[in-house]
């Protein structure tokens, strides 16, 4: 049983760390990245439709993406979508693609981006927090129903303590590989 309690802590933890992944991979440093349009939606006749599944989207150089819609009267919904998201680009088309210039960062947007970064690695540290208290009151609880002894239960908190220090510190070297990744010009 404790055993199960250990690996469910251990996954819920590490679904923190791919959450994080995944919303640092939304920041843009940049460099052009598929990935900045990761959760833009298009109204595909009256459904919101993930970009990915209207056009093809590719990088032709390293500062530029380029959208290729599949039905050509998508282009201004596209476009629409692009300038609605907080992404902060400007999509120039010329009637059969959309070409999305990336432009290069400002000194004040790095330290903006590298804030926005620090609030995420926070919130996600709170998160893995957070799992390791349901943990130490699933293991308090099961001590209270006499399932397992005391020192068992004071064994078991340590281990939970080492693996969220374990995930926090992945955390922060995520964050300082992205800050860094951020700042470079």
């Amino acid at each position: 049983m404790i055993q199960e309690i250990r690996k469910r802590s251990n996954d819920r933890m590490q679904a923190s760390i791919e959450a994080l992944k995944k919303k640092f991979t939304a920041v843009r440093t940049g460099r052009a990245s598929l990935s900045l349009l990761d959760g833009l939606v298009v109204d595909y006749y009256g459904t919101l439709t993930p970009i990915q599944q209207v056009a093809s989207l590719s990088i032709p150089d390293s500062r530029q993406i380029m959208v290729q819609p599949w039905e050509q009267k998508l282009i201004p919904e596209i476009e629409k979508a692009i300038l609605k998201s907080d992404l902060g680009l400007t999509p120039m088309n010329d009637g059969k693609v959309i070409r999305i210039n990336i432009p290069a960062l400002t000194e004040e947007r790095r330290k903006q981006l590298v804030k926005l970064v620090k609030k995420e690695s926070e919130d996600s540290k709170v998160a893995i927090r957070n799992i390791r208290r349901d943990i130490n009151e699933e293991l308090k609880k099961l001590e209270k129903e006499k399932h397992v002894s005391e020192d068992e239960i004071k064994k078991e908190h340590d281990e939970v303590q080492k693996i969220t220090d374990n995930f926090i510190k992945k955390v922060d070297e995520l964050l300082e590989h992205k800050e860094k990744e951020i700042m470079e010009v």
